[in-house]
């Protein structure tokens, strides 16, 4: 099974940062995969990552639109980057992407 874990974040920290975050989560359970969804917002950093859940995870999605704190965590993973409007209009056609990617990468 697919696992993904994405941060996303945006530049006021409101009400895109947790849409893309909820477009994220849909999307990937949508393909059966598990997801695990940081958001870092105007409160700050809410459902921090594990470092299991980073360990175990297939692909990393970050929002790109504001720089992602500790991102550092992820060196060493697939890391796909996004724009926050991107992750909350076409969640689905992301996992589609990642999905060609990963069969690619295992065949």
């Amino acid at each position: 099974m697919t696992r993904i874990v994405a941060v996303t974040a945006c530049p006021s920290g409101v009400a895109h940062t947790y849409m893309a975050a909820e477009a994220i989560d849909s999307a990937a359970k949508a393909k059966g995969w598990t997801c695990d969804v940081e958001t870092q917002g105007s409160i700050g950093i809410e459902n921090e990552l594990s470092a299991s859940a980073i360990e175990a995870a297939d692909v990393v999605i970050l929002t790109k639109d504001i720089d992602i704190k500790n991102s550092e965590r992820f060196e060493g993973k697939t890391i796909v980057r996004i724009g926050v409007s991107d992750a909350v209009k076409r969640a689905a056609a992301v996992m589609d992407k990642i999905d060609a990617h990963l069969a690619k990468a295992t065949a």
